[in-house]
């Protein structure tokens, strides 16, 4: 078991101590903000969520016999299921960090813990969205493997992937999560979302077309790490966009993930009442297993699933960068 002790957290009086902590720097956490977020009531006897969908039908072009009755159509539903998992971490702190340390080190645990719950989520969605089955190579690029340093991204790319998702019938997204509640949804000015890493952005704001946050006539709805807009879709820049690297002609090329969304592309589910818990165990709460009040723990838990809801409301493009 990890102990956090004087090891970890020497003395501060070795040298000058600034007693400001320095600031840590944190992605942008948006890959949970876009998804359709339906919760599992506590004690449903289950961790299994369903998702339903109606399919259409055909367009009934034959046209009606007199006096006969048609056959009809039958309707048909496309069920989505995931099972709600549990995910948690904890720092186990010694009495002697605690009364011999200058920091609020526990205010300082609870903190960076609650950093790793969020990082956590938000890279278990991602890692589910870049596995979509709707991608689209830069430079027609026949795979990720074959992607080159020149393989770009352009506006071209990105218009043939609103075409894609246009000819999809994917719905513009409307309503985004409203990142202080986490469940509520805020209403933005409808448009395809784009997630992108900061190397590629640096090549998105070089496009004809490209419209910066700054020359929008309405401040009013810009999201939280937006960065512009082309053609149908606004960008949200962050570090957590997913990175691979392909060994393209003997040479290992970063191939980076943009991923395009449209409305209810994809779910979230959580146990109502489980989704994020915060878990403060002081000194001597533990009784004869912690005898001499020698620990305090600081944990978080949480309940969390992410699932693919329709495939073809969403697109990943993948491309090098010019950095």
């Amino acid at each position: 078991m990890a102990y956090t002790t004087k090891t970890e957290i020497p003395d501060e009086v070795n040298n000058y101590y600034v007693r400001t902590l320095l600031e840590r720097l944190l992605p942008l956490l948006v890959h949970t903000k876009f998804g359709q977020v339906t919760d599992i009531p506590r004690k449903s006897g289950s961790n299994t969520i369903k998702w339903r969908r109606y399919n259409s039908l055909s367009a009934a072009t034959t046209p009606l016999t007199e006096g006969t009755t048609p056959d009809g159509s039958q309707l048909s539903v496309t069920d989505i299921t995931a099972d709600v998992l549990q995910y948690g971490d904890f720092l186990l702190i010694t009495d002697v960090v605690d009364y011999e340390s200058q920091d609020a080190v526990l205010t300082e645990a609870n903190q960076v813990l609650g950093e790793q719950a969020g990082l956590t989520l938000d890279e278990l969605a991602r890692n589910v969205l870049v596995a979509g089955t709707t991608v689209q190579y830069c430079d027609n690029r026949a795979n990720r493997y074959l992607i080159i340093a020149s393989s770009l991204i352009t506006a071209n790319e990105i218009r043939e992937a609103v075409t894609t998702l246009s000819t999809n019938n994917a719905k513009k997204i409307r309503r985004m999560v409203n990142p202080s509640t986490g469940f509520n949804t805020t209403p933005i000015n409808a448009a395809y979302i784009g997630i992108v890493h900061p190397k590629v952005s640096y090549t998105l704001k070089t496009l004809t077309g490209w419209v910066p946050v700054a020359a929008y006539p309405s401040q009013a709805d810009v999201i939280e790490g937006e960065i512009g807009s082309l053609d149908d879709v606004r960008f949200i820049e962050t570090s957590e966009a997913k990175t691979w690297t392909a060994a393209a002609a003997s040479a290992a090329v970063a191939v980076y993930a943009t991923l395009i969304l449209g409305q209810n592309a994809y779910g979230i589910s959580r146990i109502s009442g489980e989704a994020m818990q915060s878990i403060i165990k002081p000194l001597g709460s533990a009784g004869s297993a912690d005898p001499l009040n020698q620990r305090t723990t600081s944990g978080w838990k949480a309940t969390f699933i992410t699932k693919i809801l329709d495939d073809n409301a969403m697109l990943r493009i993948e491309g090098s960068a010019a950095l």
